[in-house]
């Protein structure tokens, strides 16, 4: 099973300086390079959540509309009632596994009377999805260590490099220098496509021709990033060779040299995961888990597809943090992972 993932899409893929003292206006926290004042802050945050909500719409008509249909006009919860609400979690992508979790964690509550009602059952279930959701929490984004490196890895075709792209422009946001290095150096269209990201938000590309030492490429742009004293560095990897093997070995070598060039580094290794692959995408993070000690989730493709409840499966099954979501194909539509304003976004007809 873990296995699968593999065949699939193989076609794709500042400080200020100390002066005598002088009499000057300080400069306002929204002046501040990258800043954003908070009424701005606020209208990009309720922005996103309509988008969030519009983009979740299928999922929510296969898991949240479903329950309430189901709850309708029932007065107890039995058997046949949760078989049907077990049926609901299952389709709806957030796994057997999770499924199960929840729906014995609900038995438990009835048995013990602290549950009897489907008004009851629809609050108890957000609030353990909820739960889920919230554990383990993000790691912190940035050190003091300069270059802070984050290693992105992921198949072919999950959209690791706009990702990459998307990230890199966040961190150029607030006045971070990013440097980029293609790692990817097996399909020549993932070297091109980061060069077109990194123009696109003003960020350098190392590279070198394709079919290259992707390691090679790794510890050249480790040692140009130091020598610039660059801030953040975000590293594309292949995602597909030959073997599942082979690429596990490749990025496994990776991450050596760049522990090798930057102790302490990769500081982040984030896996990009297509929320469209459904259970598939649980496959791929516990084979990228046990090869490269996996920090965090970035989940995209989350518009447009009714399998949005993987977030919940990566969440409980993985305990591996979901830090970023994708809803869409512009900058903006990556955003930090919320759990509430998700289960708001789901949950909220």
């Amino acid at each position: 099973m873990a296995f699968n993932w593999f065949k699939k899409k193989n076609e794709e893929e500042s400080e200020q300086e100390e002066e005598t003292p002088v009499t000057e206006a300080p400069v306002a926290p929204s002046e501040q390079p990258g800043a954003v004042s908070e009424p701005e802050a606020s209208e990009n945050k309720q922005s996103f959540f309509k988008r969030l909500r519009d983009r979740l719409s299928k999922t929510r008509t296969t898991l949240a509309s479903r329950m309430d249909r189901l709850f309708l006009g029932k007065k107890e919860i039995d058997d046949a009632l949760l078989e049907e609400l077990e049926e609901i979690l299952i389709t709806s992508d957030i796994g057997v596994q999770t499924t199960m979790e929840l729906i014995e964690n609900v038995r438990e509550k009835v048995a013990r009377k602290l549950l009897n009602n489907p008004e009851q059952l629809k609050e108890t279930l957000v609030d353990e999805i909820m739960g889920f959701l919230q554990s383990p929490p993000a790691p912190p984004r940035i050190t003091r260590q300069k270059p802070y490196v984050i290693l992105v890895v992921g198949v072919n075709g999950v959209g690791k490099t706009p990702t990459i792209g998307k990230i890199a422009a966040r961190y150029k946001k607030e006045g971070k220098d990013v440097l980029l290095i293609a790692g990817d150096t097996f399909r020549a269209a993932a070297i091109e496509q980061l060069e077109i990201w990194g123009e696109r938000v003003g960020a350098d590309v190392i590279r070198q021709k394709s079919g290259s030492d992707p390691s090679a490429v790794v510890f050249d742009g480790i040692e140009a990033a130091q020598a610039r004293n660059v801030d953040v560095v975000i590293i594309d990897t292949a995602g597909r060779l030959h073997t599942k093997v082979n690429l596990m070995k490749e990025l496994q070598k990776i991450h050596r040299v760049i522990s090798r060039k930057c102790p302490d580094a990769p500081h982040e290794v984030l896996l990009v995961l297509d929320a469209t692959t459904g259970q598939n995408a649980i496959s791929q993070a516990q084979v990228f888990h046990e090869a490269i000690n996996i920090t965090g989730i970035a989940l995209t493709k989350l518009d447009g597809t009714a399998k949005g409840g993987i977030a919940v499966g990566i969440c409980n099954e993985l305990k591996i943090p979901l830090q970023y979501i994708g809803i869409g194909e512009q900058i903006e539509d990556l955003q930090d992972f919320d759990a509430k304003e998700f289960v708001d976004a789901l949950f909220t007809l």
